[in-house]
């Protein structure tokens, strides 16, 4: 926490879609801060934003503001105006050095099927109805960060190369977090790697093995990950918690997000050892659709709402946001991402202004 008694929340609209969905989240926010809920508000700049203004994606003031909050809430980055940029000023290096400089090691994202969105999903509803399963994702190490890497020329050949690196230290933590997530919901956890080939993935599961002797009422299992993929489509629900790497993990969770109906859906929170977190969608700026008034605000509504459970402790005004999260669904209110059939669909402001009715409504109950 902060030196004030009072928690503060960064708020980072980033690129793209960004600051329209992360707008709807403000106002569920401001809602609640109307209701009795103490926080303060800051708004900063991140990704290609900061870059236009700053000619950085991470800027100092950005760095300053990171370290004084509490937790952050994050559009999204990215667009292809800025393909052309130096790779280390790119907007998604601002994002990967955000998630460096506070040690945000541990990704969690949920896959969770709301029953009004079955018919949303790609695969068939008795294979999905009721889903609801964990990813932890290792945000900090692995082949993004590791080090050597290049592309250079070699005997007039391109050439380019990434280091997949782990120690065990790394692998602990994140086996920590995976164990103790496991613990509070069906006490099964399955470790994903590829030992069978890799040098990095045979430490991951020693280590996680080593780990569970301190979690004897999980379940601990080993999947590689390529049957991790091919399991994730072929039947999701044997799956609780699943812990993998950074690499694996960023492929799965996306896979699992496509279960649920939309990538539209789904938060994520980004956490260090004190839980300070940085929260955001996973589904990315969207570039193609910014500036429509389309995009679905959910995942960063929802994202709001992990963000008040994890890092605040609000657990009863993360719980209001989902709950109307859910009666906004069973109104039947779809943006273009979730419509079906003949349902028109809503703006991405009156999606946010649904939820906020229902939310007004619970609160005063």
């Amino acid at each position: 926490m902060t030196n004030s008694n009072t928690p503060k929340i960064l708020i980072l609209p980033g690129d793209g879609i960004g600051p329209e969905i992360v707008d709807e989240a403000v106002k569920v926010l401001e809602c609640l801060r109307g209701n009795g809920l103490l926080v303060e508000v800051e708004h900063g700049l991140i990704g290609g934003a900061a870059y236009d203004e700053t000619r950085s994606p991470f800027p100092e003031q950005t760095i300053a503001q990171a370290e004084s909050c509490d937790a952050i809430l994050l559009g999204a980055v990215g667009g292809p105006q800025y393909d052309e940029v130096e790779r280390h000023l790119r907007p998604e290096q601002g994002l990967l050095d955000i998630r460096a400089h506070l040690n945000l090691f541990a990704n969690l994202r949920p896959a969770l099927l709301y029953a009004e969105l079955a018919s949303a999903s790609s695969l068939k509803p008795e294979l999905v109805a009721n889903l609801d399963l964990l990813i932890v994702r290792e945000l900090t190490g692995g082949i993004y960060f590791g080090q050597p890497r290049e592309q250079l020329i070699e005997n007039n050949v391109r050439r380019a190369y990434n280091t997949m690196v782990y120690d065990e230290n790394e692998i602990s933590r994140i086996a920590h977090v995976a164990f103790l997530a496991a613990q509070k919901r069906d006490k099964r956890l399955c470790s994903v790697d590829k030992a069978n080939v890799l040098e990095v993935s045979l430490l991951w599961r020693e280590v996680m093995e080593e780990v569970h002797q301190q979690y004897p009422d999980v379940e601990l299992s080993h999947m590689y990950v390529d049957n991790a993929a091919m399991q994730l489509v072929r039947a999701p629900k044997q799956f609780d918690v699943m812990v993998t790497s950074n690499l694996f993990g960023d492929i799965l969770s996306d896979a699992a997000a496509m279960l649920t109906g939309s990538i539209g859906m789904l938060p994520s929170a980004s956490l260090n050892q004190e839980n300070k977190g940085m929260y955001e969608p996973i589904h990315g700026s969207a570039p193609d659709i910014a500036g429509q008034g389309i995009a679905n605000p959910l995942a960063t509504i929802l994202s709001l709402a992990m963000l008040l459970r994890y890092s605040l402790n609000q657990e009863m005004a993360a719980q209001n946001i989902e709950q109307a999260v859910i009666a906004t669904l069973q109104q039947g209110a779809r943006t273009q991402d979730i419509v079906d059939g003949n349902i028109q669909a809503v703006s991405t402001s009156d999606m946010g202004n649904a939820v906020l009715v229902n939310l007004q409504k619970i609160i005063s109950v």
